[in-house]
């Protein structure tokens, strides 16, 4: 928000010293961002946070002035002079969509002469980076960058009939805007229409067709309250944003469009002639009045860690426009103006008499209670996924959560439902380098595809080493009319082997509950391939899955090399953790080793001959690692393949011998041999 130095003095009363001024708001929250000195004035650049919005305007910021140094606010006095028939008998105005629309008001001036504006009217708008038009129109500009309230001017003899509809936009409707270039409207954005055609679009820009030129002679000015929401989304969706829908996203003080509306027909009446009608065609409902608020003045020192005069609380409160309705036993009870849609809590009136005091006056050894932190479960979950993954190579990415049509079909392990669709489209560099694919227009259901494409730009980068993984959302619809069910998933793309990768991943698991039994299931799936994929369950939930992407899903994916991929449901890992630290005692037993080469049928899979291992090991099994898988059709047969694998036993409380060693080999020949009819070569 930039604001001019000679504009605000009109005001207030700017005796103090530039510098201090600037600091001053800068530690009461409007941040300086810089000055440029234009023509004699100084444009003073102010940032203003999205929750002060009554700072948007020249008499907001001159009343932050006011209350910081104590002098008195100097508002216009308006009382422009009304001429001629009410404007009622001109005009009407009806609102057919009071969710988009809250209020709306309408003024009729009659006989205005429109042409270039007055220097005064000029040089303020320059000041603040805004180019003169005509008279009429920077007018409406002038007003809004006072009150921060949006206005527009119609040019009355265009609106048909003389009627005013507020309504959404018809199938296919179209409308040129000021800026001469036609836009598309779609259904819940707001259209301000006559009974022929739409003539602007609400709270964001007028209609090239009704707006104010040299042959205009009646000018209806339009000051409403528009849903910010819509506004906010209308202006995304057209890629149209202007002053006006930058306050109203913001939202405005619904209290003022009166106010304003008869200020910008007084300058109006000064600078361009005409006459005011009578009264002011109005639809819509007041806004619901502010609730009161209370205000503990026991918190001030609690919070603050310094005492405040209660004096300098009243005076505070009541400068900033709260009205005080009640004072008893420490309390404090205020009503805030319509300007402030911000102050809701105590907790807000807290900081309102913090920062007006100076936060700078608080010293360094003020006796602030404090209360020891403590991190939530998904917090420290988070951390010890974390910790697993960049220890073992990996880089923490971040990925947009729209992904093209294809990506999304390609894998979804969560859901069937079809993905979302975004009304506005995703743009920037994902779209640039997926162009021959499509609209990036659909809601993730997995984070695969988008990790798969960070490493294909890896790789094409020249980047060798693409250890990659994320924490994010995913988004699984639930039905038209429901919201999406968004969990939380921990996903990984890595070059590494399919085995190396599920390890890694069952570590991840045992770092959060080394007592969780993981069932690992084939999965077939066309974007992994059908020998090295895996879903991991635990009990009846389905907690994740690894596989090594197949030829057809790098082609897809445009992928140069091997690459393997896994996905779990953190919120699944959130309730099984136990993040209470767990002592385990390493036995002081050295182990034994024993290798087994298993001639299998072709389709058995690692993981069940992994599992039928384990089940017939028993307690002295401490670790089963795959070898390598060898074929020989000569010697086998068809069909066939021999599976080499090591075990590794070892006791707690004893040196195993070599005759129990042998036992549990052969429970372990014996078992595979009964569930997948394993041959063992000796």
């Amino acid at each position: 928000m930039i604001v001019s130095w000679k504009w605000l003095s009109q005001y207030v009363d700017l005796e103090m010293d530039y510098e201090d001024l600037v600091d001053r708001l800068t530690m009461s929250g409007l941040n300086h961002e810089g000055t440029e000195e234009i023509e004699g004035d100084q444009a003073i650049d102010l940032e203003v946070t999205s929750n002060r919005p009554d700072c948007l305007g020249h008499i907001g910021v001159a009343r932050e002035i006011a209350v910081l140094y104590q002098l008195p606010l100097q508002l216009p006095q308006v009382d422009p002079p009304v001429t001629g028939a009410d404007v009622s008998q001109s005009c009407q105005v009806e609102i057919e969509c009071p969710e988009l629309c809250y209020r709306y008001t309408a003024r009729l001036v009659r006989n205005v002469q429109v042409g270039p504006s007055p220097d005064w009217l000029v040089d303020r708008l320059k000041v603040i980076g805004v180019a003169s038009v005509n008279n009429v129109v920077d007018a409406t500009n002038f007003v809004m960058f006072e009150t921060g309230q949006p206005l527009h001017a119609f040019d009355f003899s265009k609106v048909s009939d003389g009627k005013i509809r507020v309504r959404e936009p018809s199938k296919d409707e179209q409308m040129e805007a000021i800026d001469h270039r036609k836009y598309s409207l779609l259904p819940g954005m707001c259209v301000i229409a006559d009974t022929a055609s739409p003539l602007a679009i609400g709270g964001v820009m007028g209609g090239a067709e009704s707006e104010v030129s040299e042959s205009t002679t009646d000018v209806l000015i339009e000051a409403a309250h528009f849903n910010p929401l819509s506004v906010r989304n209308t202006a995304r969706t057209l890629n149209l944003h202007s002053p006006s829908s930058f306050r109203f996203e913001r939202s405005i003080d619904p209290e003022q469009l009166d106010s304003a509306s008869l200020r910008c027909a007084e300058i109006i009446l000064q600078i361009a002639g005409g006459e005011l009608a009578p009264g002011v065609v109005q639809a819509g409902q007041p806004a619901e009045p502010p609730s009161p608020i209370t205000l503990r003045t026991a918190e001030l020192e609690r919070i603050l860690g310094i005492p405040i005069p209660n004096e300098f609380v009243l005076r505070t409160l009541t400068d900033l426009g709260l009205e005080i309705t009640g004072q008893a036993d420490g309390t404090v009870t205020a009503i805030p103006p319509s300007w402030r849609h911000d102050l809701t809590r105590e907790i807000d009136l807290v900081e309102e008499v913090g920062r007006i005091y100076g936060y700078d006056k608080v010293p360094d050894t003020a006796q602030v209670p404090m209360v020891a932190s403590h991190l939530p479960k998904r917090d420290r979950v988070l951390e010890r996924v974390r910790n697993v993954l960049m220890g073992a190579g990996f880089d923490e990415a971040l990925t947009a959560s729209f992904v093209p049509e294809p990506w999304s079909a390609a894998i979804s392990p969560w859901t069937d439902q079809p993905a979302l669709i975004s009304t506005q489209p995703m743009l920037g560099v994902l779209e640039k380098a997926s162009q021959n694919i499509g609209a990036v227009d659909r809601i993730r259901r997995s984070l695969i595809p988008s990790l798969l494409e960070a490493r294909r730009i890896n790789e094409y980068r020249s980047n060798t080493n693409i250890e990659l993984f994320e924490t994010a959302k995913v988004y699984l619809p639930l039905g038209e009319q429901e919201i999406p069910d968004q969990p939380t998933m921990v996903s990984l793309v890595s070059g590494r082997d399919f085995f190396e990768v599920k390890a890694i991943l069952l570590q991840v698991v045992s770092r959060l509950n080394p007592n969780l039994t993981v069932e690992l299931v084939p999965l077939d799936h066309p974007l992994l391939d059908t020998n090295l994929a895996v879903e991991l369950w635990v009990g009846e939930d389905k907690l994740g899955l690894v596989g090594q992407v197949s030829d057809g899903g790098k082609q897809q994916f445009r992928l140069r090399s091997a690459a393997v991929v896994a996905e779990c449901k953190l919120d699944l890992l959130e309730s099984l953790a136990v993040l209470v630290p767990l002592h385990h005692n390493q036995s002081p037993f050295p182990p034994i080793s024993r290798d087994f080469n298993f001639v299998v049928d072709e389709g058995v899979r690692w993981s069940e001959l992994e599992s039928t291992v384990r089940q017939a090991a028993g307690e002295l099994l401490e670790n089963v690692e795959y070898r390598e898988t060898f074929r020989d059709q000569e010697k086998d047969g068809d069909g066939k393949k021999r599976v080499l694998l090591s075990v590794t036993l070892r006791s707690p409380s004893e040196t195993l011998t070599g005759e129990m060693a042998d036992q549990v080999s052969r429970g372990i020949v014996s078992g595979c041999q009964e569930k997948l009819a394993a041959a063992l070569l000796v």
